[in-house]
């Protein structure tokens, strides 16, 4: 039987992000403005010209696979990332977060679009927000770290846009955000998980010494319409 997260952006458009959700019984998508994130209930070549015919603009949609596949002629692939989808698997009690975390909302979209482009997590869009719990950490006026939830296919919530300015690193901040996340997420007794490019070995040292274990290998194909 195939696993949730085998197909995460599937599960999460048909479960706990259906309100942001967009399409039929066999192709789903997320409004542009909110992620680039499309998925299908089986990954075939008919699914990605049911998506072609259906989806609203032109690109970039973002595909996500546990196997590397061929894209039909009617989408141009921009680019493939490798990455590792790693869960939270940790038995212990939590550590309790020491730092001030202020919610983000609106008003905050601006400096948070503007840290994910300097520091690229990946995407974040003006409308990302509203997958929800988005929580920063601010020196003075400036937002300088932050982290929230994305995909959240049945039990499971990713976490996702872990970020921190490059002149702020070093001072546990992402630590203290995934803390946080962790935190909400289990409470709610949601298993979480998060997806990390595989070449990315300062972030996923940090996601393992908090209790993340890589569960599988992910392909992300960035494409658009030929």
């Amino acid at each position: 039987m195939e696993h949730v997260l085998d197909n995460p952006a599937w599960n999460a458009l048909v479960s706990g992000n259906e309100h942001l959700s967009f399409g039929n019984q066999l192709v789903r998508y997320f409004e542009k403005d909110v992620s680039p994130f499309a998925a299908f209930k089986e990954n075939t070549d008919e699914s990605f010209l049911l998506l072609h015919e259906i989806l609203p603009h032109s690109g970039p949609v973002l595909f996500v696979s546990p196997v590397e596949i061929k894209i039909p002629a009617v989408w141009k692939v921009l680019r493939m990332i490798k990455g590792l989808q790693m869960v939270y698997r940790a038995a212990k009690e939590l550590e309790q977060v020491r730092v001030d975390l202020v919610p983000l909302i609106a008003k905050h979209v601006p400096q948070m679009v503007a840290l994910t482009q300097l520091t690229n997590p990946g995407p974040f869009a003006s409308r990302t927000i509203e997958f929800g719990h988005y929580n920063g950490i601010f020196e003075g006026d400036k937002l300088v770290a932050m982290a929230g939830q994305r995909l959240h296919p049945f039990n499971y919530t990713e976490v996702s846009a872990v970020c921190t300015h490059p002149e702020h690193t070093g001072k546990g901040y992402a630590r203290q955000l995934l803390l946080a996340q962790l935190n909400r997420m289990t409470a709610a007794s949601n298993i979480p998980f998060l997806h990390v490019r595989d070449d990315n070995e300062r972030a996923i040292k940090v996601y393992e010494d908090i209790g993340f274990n890589t569960r599988s290998n992910v392909y992300f194909y960035l494409m658009i319409k030929a």
